[in-house]
């Protein structure tokens, strides 16, 4: 297993938590209060209850820091009247607010589009933070911050995308606390879906097996990853996935680490396994390019002294497993 490490933060007092745990975007312990949900209105009208806000999936930062705003600040007249509870923080209730409806002035739509989105939005009634892309600021954020940014965005995904009941497609309502949506003509309840993608930290003695997707910047390479499929163990969709993507077959499979990826809500399954063979047979289809690597090389790429390499973007899973892998810290 890998390393176990003291518990530095979060609502527990005791015990302790592994070095996967740490991986961007968990290791928090936030204290959800699942159990407060149904009563989120009243936790709403707390003089102490907080927000955090989004535009468009993008955080509200000031610095390095994620701004948890009271509900009454000036701010909230452009929010959605619809907030998602997201949990206490030392008793204090903090919510979720998107002020997707808000037009600032000068909007690039191409940049906003784009993988990797360089544009920052301001608010008149809070000029000194800004709206920033998640994953262009996840790695300077606290795990506390990151896990409640990750959890806002990937909730209020859903929303936007789940408004009509998959029943009888009526128009559902969002409940408890933003954690369900309830159908008033069939009945029916909804609940924020999470994708579960494996990511696999393939090897061959010295070397470690990574691809491109088409668009990544240039020399960008990553683990091979992909969605587990309905019926299949984890350990199965990493054998098929590696070999549809790359035609390697794969023997002996374990368990990581998993990392919450809210683009838009996936749980990610980091895997190691062994590969059986080492022939690539690449399906454009799927990826642009897989390669062996050496740990060597790897290290270089790391260290940014790599030629042609450039290893996946921190923060991600993937560099965390192959950070892990460099270091030995994998057993």
């Amino acid at each position: 297993m890998l390393e176990i490490i003291a518990l530095t933060q979060g609502p527990w007092h005791a015990g302790a938590m592994k070095i996967a745990e740490t991986v961007t975007f968990g290791g928090s312990r936030l204290d959800r209060a699942a159990e407060m949900r149904g009563t989120a209105d009243a936790l709403k009208a707390q003089n102490d209850a907080r927000a955090v806000l989004l535009w468009r999936g993008k955080p509200l930062i000031c610095g390095d820091d994620l701004l948890r705003l009271p509900l009454d600040h000036p701010v909230m007249a452009d929010a959605s009247a619809a907030t998602i509870f997201l949990g206490r923080e030392d008793g204090v209730p903090v919510f979720s607010a998107d002020l997707s409806e808000w037009e600032p002035e000068g909007l690039d739509d191409e940049t906003l589009n784009s993988f990797l989105d360089p544009s920052e939005q301001r608010h008149p009634a809070v000029p000194d933070a800004a709206f920033a892309e998640l994953r262009a600021v996840m790695t300077r954020l606290s795990p506390r911050d990151a896990e409640l940014a990750a959890t806002a965005k990937a909730v209020t995904e859903w929303h936007r995308t789940h408004r009509f009941c998959a029943r009888c497609g009526a128009e559902s309502a969002m409940a408890m606390g933003g954690w369900q949506r309830d159908c008033a003509a069939c009945g029916g309840h909804h609940f924020p879906r999470t994708d579960p993608v494996v990511i696999m930290l393939i090897t061959h003695g010295n070397s470690v097996l990574v691809g491109r997707s088409p668009g990544w910047p240039e020399g960008m390479y990553s683990l091979l990853a992909g969605f587990v499929e309905p019926g299949e163990t984890i350990e199965a969709a990493v054998r098929r996935e590696v070999f549809e993507e790359a035609g390697v077959r794969v023997g002996a499979v374990s368990y990581l680490s998993s990392q919450p990826w809210p683009f838009p809500a996936s749980l990610m399954f980091g895997c190691a396994g062994e590969a059986l063979t080492t022939k690539l047979t690449i399906d454009p289809e799927e990826i642009e390019d897989a390669i062996w690597v050496t740990r060597e090389e790897m290290a270089d790429a790391f260290a940014g002294n790599h030629q042609t390499i450039l290893p996946a973007r921190k923060g991600a899973i993937a560099h965390f497993l192959l950070e892990a892998w460099l270091s030995d810290r994998l057993d």
